[in-house]
């Protein structure tokens, strides 16, 4: 599937994770990071999503705030995690933010993190751990009927596998026509890549490697074709952690200390499974180049120090130009 002309669109994570290891919950720093970030010139700002497994303040509220004081910017999750709240909940929810952001809002999705700690997550709110794919399949299925509902002759009632749900035209309408993109946050397994063609807007996987995402998106696109979808229906994106320093040793050790804290896990295990960079300013801005040589449209950065702010200016001035001179 080809991608969009023009540069790449780069986003920024809110470290709203990174205030609750710092042991501290605080809407003004956060709100002061997203007005920075704008004037910077990112295009996006993402914030993730958990309760009890890696407990942060909640994302749809915060981005509510940073809707607020922001203007331009595209505000999505990455990822919400729509099993811990109900369905029709989170239909509200969405559709309300839509308005509050003014059609600005994109929805990562995610099934859940194959952790213990996530699985201790569902047991906490009643949500079955066991299928979860599948289960966040049918919540998008009902989400998108019900932001269709208040259309004439669309359907009012949902009877899916897991979930049932009558008169969906009483809920709010979204701001956007058909609500806001949902973009699947997940890896490049070959059931993965089928929902993705298949069901989402876009594609947000965390790869730890240029080649194996430039593969993955092409039989996306293969995909999206033999299912009939128009091309361009599908963003690419791509989370990618990053630690800015010239001292490649001292990012590297500020990287792992973020780690640790953030996963209880090492660098060396994360990175196995998720995107990493670390040094200079320049050598994480070719890091992230070799993505969108690779296909990626929309890239997501998170920060990986528990004071990421004093880096944010760095990878504006340096990652950001470099980034938008790839245009296709």
């Amino acid at each position: 599937m080809g991608t969009s002309s023009g540069p790449p669109s780069v986003g920024v994570l809110l470290p709203t994770r990174e205030q609750a290891i710092n042991g501290s919950f605080a809407a003004a720093p956060l709100l002061d990071f997203a007005r920075q970030a704008e004037q910077l010139g990112f295009d996006s700002l993402w914030a993730g999503d958990s309760l009890i497994a890696r407990p942060r303040l909640d994302p749809l509220v915060v981005l509510s705030a940073a809707g607020a004081v922001t203007s331009r910017v595209t505000l999505g999750t990455a990822a919400l995690t729509p099993a811990l709240r109900h369905p029709l909940t989170g239909a509200h929810q969405a559709a309300s933010l839509d308005h509050v952001t003014g059609s600005r809002l994109v929805l990562g999705l995610g099934s859940g993190f194959p952790m213990p700690e996530t699985e201790e997550e569902f047991a906490a709110v009643g949500a079955s751990f066991a299928g979860r794919a599948s289960r966040l399949d049918e919540i998008v299925s009902l989400w998108r009927q019900a932001w269709h509902a208040k259309e004439t002759g669309a359907e009012t009632d949902f009877t899916g596998r897991y979930w049932q749900a009558t008169g969906l035209d009483r809920l709010p309408a979204p701001h956007r026509a058909g609500g806001p993109p949902l973009w699947l946050a997940g890896s490049d397994t070959p059931r993965v890549l089928e929902r993705v063609a298949r069901h989402y807007d876009g594609w947000m996987p965390f790869l730890p490697s240029s080649d194996d995402y430039a593969r993955a998106w092409r039989r996306i696109g293969e995909l999206a074709t033999a299912a009939g979808r128009p091309a361009g229906a599908i963003t690419p994106a791509l989370y990618a952690t990053i630690t800015v320093d010239e001292d490649a040793a001292a990012a590297r050790a500020e990287l792992e200390h973020y780690i640790g804290h953030y996963y209880g896990r090492t660098l060396e295990q994360m990175a196995a499974v998720q995107c990493y960079a670390w040094g200079s300013a320049e050598e994480c801005a070719d890091a992230l180049a070799a993505y969108v040589e690779a296909g990626a449209r929309h890239l997501i950065i998170r920060i990986g120090s528990l004071d990421g702010e004093p880096q944010l200016k760095q990878i504006a001035d340096v990652v950001l130009p470099r980034l938008k001179e790839m245009s296709r």
